[in-house]
């Protein structure tokens, strides 16, 4: 299924793809859990970026940076 991709800044029809993870606060913070996923779309020519939350927090994401911290 080919989605279809729309800048909303400069209405560009070509984006890239991907996903972060940072921190929450509070004790997450300070101990550097980076417990918050996110997916991005960043458009190819103005470099304008959405974020959306991904679900399903915490889990092994979370264990392996607590040992790798």
């Amino acid at each position: 299924m080919m989605e279809v991709y729309s800048c909303g800044k400069c209405g560009s029809t070509t984006c890239e793809t991907g996903e972060i993870r940072t921190t929450g606060s509070g004790v997450s913070r300070f101990l550097n859990l980076q417990n918050q996923k996110f997916k991005f779309q960043a458009c190819s020519a103005c470099g304008y970026t959405e974020f959306y939350r991904m679900d399903g927090r915490g889990g092994m994401g979370t264990v392996l940076d607590v040992l790798t911290n």
